[in-house]
């Protein structure tokens, strides 16, 4: 079983952070493209003919989603949300880590698609080290032109700041961030408004995540048509899968949508150790519903994974042996969103608090079969009821 790089392709070039590397690899090749061959809505029609949809996790039309920001001389907003909060998920930080311009070349034609001139790449403060790379490759970027003002003696203008934050699970919730950005507590809004319309301070804004943006300059380079020829159905192009848990070679591999969890599994990740047996795993990162081995030969599509009950999302697959007992991991989890929750919604803060004692309490061999009619209430009271879905 090999990988398909697309956007990993030479991830493994030594020095590709830097601005002169990646240029002779044929970046910001595309970006002249986008600026000097191609008007801005035949960029956004390429974009949305592609199919390409957001990798962080809801999975929806990257151009799609441009496409709603209203036409105007208004201010407005490119974010990227480089928060990466998802437990399991570390697709994010290679690309940062290793090949910066990439996403600061898909933000800039990301703006000429929307009509942007201000963004933001928001990224999560654990990610110190990734934050600095970035930082240095943004520098390199207005050194030639690439991010500022008439980019390239062009007539589009687009400034990009990298902004850090918090450490809060809630930011990487995009109207949470958008609060965050603004100097506020990251709180989830109530949308309608949706940002393409009101965003950050009040302005159109189109947020998307780090491995979506990456993409925009292999798009804009090779078109749509050859994008939409890798992947299945709707679910087109390649995905960064991130396998942790009980594996042999956990880590980051690109795939072609379409390939079935059990290749990506035991195909690329070693499978489990040795003599032991899947019990069940995370498709889409801690937040996606478990499926069990029955579901390993499920394709990684967006409309597979919702037929079988569970989500895509970040596609970072944490895998649980038979070695593991599910009531602690269960527990840990809830533990981790009791913390991380924001506490805006009643049923989100009171509903994890009391998954954590139920929890604890069949951790410790006291629990009733009521408990889980419980549990199962009170999740479902949660779902459905707040302002975003933590």
């Amino acid at each position: 079983m090999s990988e398909t790089r697309v956007l990993l392709e030479h991830i493994d070039e030594p020095d590709l952070h830097t601005i002169g590397v990646y240029e002779r690899l044929g970046g910001y090749r595309p970006l002249r493209k986008a600026l000097f061959e191609m008007r801005p809505e035949e960029v956004l029609e390429e974009l949305e003919e592609s199919g390409l949809r957001g990798r962080g996790g809801a999975g929806f039309s990257m151009g799609k989603k441009a496409s709603f920001i209203p036409r105007g001389t208004m201010d407005k907003f490119l974010c990227c949300n480089a928060d990466e909060s998802e437990p399991g998920a570390f697709k994010d930080r290679l690309l940062i880590q290793k090949n910066p311009h990439q996403l600061i070349e898909g933000c800039v034609i990301g703006s000429i698609a929307a009509g942007a001139n201000k963004g933001f790449i928001f990224i999560r403060g654990e990610y110190a080290f990734q934050a600095d790379i970035l930082d240095a490759a943004l520098i390199e970027a207005y050194g030639r032109g690439y991010v500022g003002e008439r980019i390239l003696g062009s007539e589009h203008s687009f400034d990009l700041v990298v902004h850090r934050g918090q450490g809060a699970y809630i930011c990487g919730e995009e109207t949470g961030l958008l609060d965050a950005l603004e100097g506020k507590r990251g709180n989830p809004r109530l949308k309608p408004p949706f940002p393409a319309n009101q965003g950050l301070y009040q302005g159109p804004t189109l947020i998307n995540n780090v491995e979506t943006l990456c993409n925009a300059p292999l798009i804009i380079d090779k078109g749509a048509d050859w994008y939409r020829g890798l992947g299945k159905g709707n679910s087109t192009g390649t995905k960064i899968v991130s396998v942790s848990g009980n594996v042999q070679r956990p880590g980051n591999f690109e795939v072609e949508l379409g390939i079935t969890v059990r290749e990506v599994i035991y195909g690329l990740a070693g499978g489990p150790p040795e003599g032991r047996e899947i019990k069940c795993f995370f498709p889409g990162g801690s937040s996606a519903p478990v499926l069990t081995r029955e579901h390993l030969d499920v394709p990684l599509t967006y409309e597979a994974m919702a037929e079988a009950g569970s989500m895509l999302g970040t596609a970072s697959i944490i895998v649980v042996d038979d070695s593991q007992p599910l009531v602690p991991l269960a527990l840990r989890l809830a533990e981790f969103y009791r913390h991380e929750s924001c506490g805006k919604c009643t049923p989100c803060r009171e509903g994890t608090n009391w998954t954590v004692k139920m929890l604890e309490r069949i951790d410790e061999g006291e629990g009733t079969p009521m408990d889980l009619d419980i549990l199962e209430q009170v999740q479902g009271n949660i779902i459905g009821n707040c302002l975003c879905v933590l």
